[in-house]
């Protein structure tokens, strides 16, 4: 693409604004930044579009989101008038412009007689999931950047199953969007007029109720929770996103007395005044609910992100200092607590699946098995997970209870596919409460698994390579590690290679080939003599490299030592 040509057709277009046409203009004489923002579109994925919001073709702004939404409604159009009037449930987070691009993806799907439930205000992101399903939608749009910072927005969209969209259908709206001018090309319809003709219904109040009813259904002990309520202290933050009203809704139903929501962040506000990220996976966002944690005395806080997806906890260690627990350490506390919850209960299927990524703990496995749990593997993102959902189930293969990846994603019961921290903070707070009736912390508890099932460790390293030769750095380290593939990291003999790409398993002593379960996804996979599994693969969303350790040791001391050893080799792969 000429993407200066490009440029002076956004420039010289009589569809932008006056103030649009002077943030262009602005840019006149600064080739590099020209480039960077029309070189070409945003690449439609399978989990949509993300970039940050500005003017320009390969960003988030009014003008992609239509004709995203165009691509999208030529693809729902082409299943039929049924698939059309099933229509399609948009929900949006609080980030600038969200609720701007949410209105304008409806009035693009409404012009192409395609039926809009659209949500009032912000939602979470597995409310959006659960109404899908729960109005037999074709699809949803979902106008979110997860936990990325301020300066993004994104595109998230799903199929009629809840989940986010599968390869095919992210493929054929790829294709659609090769033939649409982004300014001629796009049909529209004002958004009251829509509505006032029936095209647009908004959702609300009903649709809450009914998601939270399903919600609340999986609590498995309330005794627990009753037992210790007088003294059980936790504290919430939603990092100003869309977690503010049912995660303290959830709480409160459960049977908390002490809540205590962080006041400052409970303000909705896409500048996330008070954090750097508001990423739960980062701790140093939690400032401000340890400073109120410590004065309520509570040994619990738990942090949702911006649209209330992922979740992150922070508990007391033995020396009463807060300490994050990880995405991995916490699905392994989960899994357990979920397990041996309900089987106490009776309600744990005799076929009971677990469902991990390829990059998450394998101590979830062991937890799974001594339950008398399976668990399978998935590639990295809750579509695959979902899939897998549907295929074990719908073959009578297995009872999926619990999903879960290491990046504080979780996804638990019938009524969503996709991460859901809504529930998982209800359950996360329930086994809180159980451990607290045990005498124990969950810190106690984390303890205790490490020395039933080995001190298993994790850490993921984010090898970031920005600018426009990032993506050629990407795709050149990945051809270098299967080119002339490691026979040894940090002095460890390598002994298996997986690539996921083209489903293949090498046996590094003998040679020989076989194929691997899952295929088709650019990750490479390493096994190494003493147990520890590394791999690699490039971000889906963001420009990086993601490297994960996956390792053990006879006890703590040797674990870090693991972590620190090969985590030397992961950062050396950059230079």
């Amino acid at each position: 693409m000429d993407y200066k040509a490009e440029y002076l057709k956004w420039l010289r277009s009589d569809a932008i604004t006056e103030d649009e046409r002077a943030e262009l203009a602005a840019i006149a004489d600064d080739d590099k930044e020209i480039e960077s923002r029309f070189y070409g579109p945003l690449e439609f994925g399978t989990a949509g579009l993300r970039g940050t919001m500005k003017m320009g073709l390969h960003q988030m702004n009014i003008y992609v989101i239509r004709w995203a939404t165009q691509g999208f409604a030529n693809v729902i159009c082409a299943e039929g008038s049924a698939a059309m009037d099933k229509g399609v449930a948009i929900c949006m987070d609080c980030r600038h412009h969200s609720m701007e691009f949410a209105r304008a993806a409806a009035e693009v799907c409404a012009a192409n007689g395609i039926h809009v439930r659209i949500f009032e205000s912000l939602r979470p992101t597995p409310e959006l999931s659960f109404a899908v399903r729960h109005y037999g939608c074709q699809a949803g749009i979902n106008i979110t950047a997860s936990h990325n910072p301020k300066e993004y927005n994104g595109y998230k969209v799903y199929w009629s199953d809840g989940a986010q969209l599968p390869p095919q259908h992210a493929d054929a709206i790829a294709r659609e969007l090769e033939k649409i001018d982004i300014f001629t090309g796009v049909k529209t319809m004002p958004f009251d007029e829509a509505k006032a003709a029936g095209h647009i219904e908004l959702m609300g109040e009903e649709t809450d109720n009914a998601f939270m009813e399903n919600v609340m259904a999986m609590v498995n002990d309330r005794e627990c929770v009753a037992k210790v309520a007088d003294t059980f202290h936790v504290v919430y933050t939603p990092f100003h996103g869309c977690g503010w009203k049912l995660v303290p809704q959830a709480l409160r139903d459960l049977g908390v007395k002490h809540l205590h929501c962080v006041p400052e962040q409970m303000v909705l506000d896409g500048s996330f005044p008070t954090v750097v990220s508001p990423n739960p996976e980062n701790p140093e966002g939690f400032y401000l609910a340890i400073a109120l944690a410590d004065r309520v005395g509570a040994n619990f806080i738990i942090g949702t992100d911006p649209d209330s997806d992922r979740v992150g906890i922070l508990v007391r260690n033995k020396g009463g200092r807060f300490v994050p627990v990880s995405g991995n350490q916490t699905g392994v506390l989960l899994a357990d607590y979920l397990l041996g919850a309900m089987a106490r209960s009776g309600k744990l299927p005799k076929n009971a699946v677990l469902l991990k990524t390829i990059v998450t703990t394998e101590m979830a496995r062991r937890v799974a098995e001594a339950h008398g749990v399976k668990c399978y593997d998935t590639f990295t993102g809750f579509k695959f997970m979902a899939e897998k959902k549907q295929q074990l189930e719908s073959q009578g293969l297995g009872k999926v209870v619990f999903s879960y990846e290491e990046s504080y994603g979780y996804m638990l019961g019938d009524y969503v596919r996709d991460k859901d921290a809504v529930t998982a903070s209800l359950l996360l707070t329930e086994m809180a409460a159980w451990y607290q009736s045990q005498g124990m912390t969950l810190f106690d508890a984390l303890q205790a698994l490490y020395e039933k099932y080995g001190y298993y460790g994790e850490k993921t390293h984010n090898l970031v390579m920005p600018g426009l030769d990032g993506l050629e750095k990407m795709a050149a380290l990945m051809k270098n590690l299967r080119d002339v593939p490691p026979t040894e990291i940090a002095g460890v003999a390598v002994t298996a290679r997986t690539d996921y790409k083209d489903g293949t398993i090498t046996d590094c002593t003998t040679g020989q080939v076989t194929a691997s379960e899952l295929k088709g996804s650019n990750v490479l996979r390493y096994t190494l003599a003493d147990g520890t599994v590394i791999l690699v693969r490039p971000s889906g969303t963001e420009p990086k490299i993601k490297v994960y350790i996956l390792t053990l040791g006879k006890d703590a001391e040797e674990r870090d030592t693991n972590i620190e050893k090969y985590s030397q080799w992961a950062l050396a792969l950059q230079n």
